[in-house]
């Protein structure tokens, strides 16, 4: 009689079979998940802001942003890819996991809301060492971030609304403006 059992990978199989796969994954409970792709350009332009703003304000410290190319664990058995993570790794060719995420960032579309994101903000706030949880939407100027307590595993929401709102970031020392994140989207009036 045939077997049905699916054999789980963990995390450390999983960024070693992603090398020979052209697509995006990510692993969730031990099962490959293929990551969406074709976002518009709007969600583009909001991460590539984002890393341009970070990175520039990150410059000299041991702290740098990444894109969803370099995986988070967040489980034994789940790996999820974050639109940008901030982590104060040392640069290595041979690594594809933050070690020492402190914050990461998903923008938010009309494309990929739902119920995951529960299971995925869950996954984010029980990993270790993370600060940040950044909420970032596409279709208008307003972000939620998620903020550690020192010490606990206790967060905090704070609603950041309007183009003239900032998202302070202390604990890796930077002060994100809204308009900034925003810079060349248009919106509706």
């Amino acid at each position: 009689m045939p077997s049905t059992a699916r054999t789980l990978m963990n995390s450390d199989e999983f960024l070693i079979w992603c090398l020979d796969q052209e697509d995006r994954y990510e692993l969730v409970e031990g099962v490959p998940f293929k990551m969406m792709t074709g976002d518009s350009t709007r969600h583009d332009r909001i991460i590539v802001n984002l890393i341009m703003e970070l990175g520039q304000q990150l410059r000299g410290t041991k702290c740098h942003p990444t894109t969803a190319d370099i995986a988070v664990k967040t489980r034994i058995r789940s790996i999820r890819r974050p639109d940008v993570t901030v982590t104060c790794d040392p640069p290595r060719s041979d690594i594809y996991d933050a070690a020492t995420p402190k914050m990461v960032v998903e923008v938010l579309s009309p494309t990929n809301r739902g119920i995951a994101w529960q299971r995925k903000l869950e996954e984010y706030r029980n990993r270790d060492g993370l600060i940040y949880s950044l909420l970032v939407e596409s279709d208008a100027p307003a972000a939620i971030l998620l903020t550690r307590r020192p010490g606990t595993r206790e967060w905090i929401a704070t609603d950041i609304d309007g183009l003239d709102a900032t998202l302070p970031l202390p604990e890796i020392r930077c002060t994100l403006p809204m308009s900034n994140l925003y810079a060349e989207i248009g919106f509706a009036a």
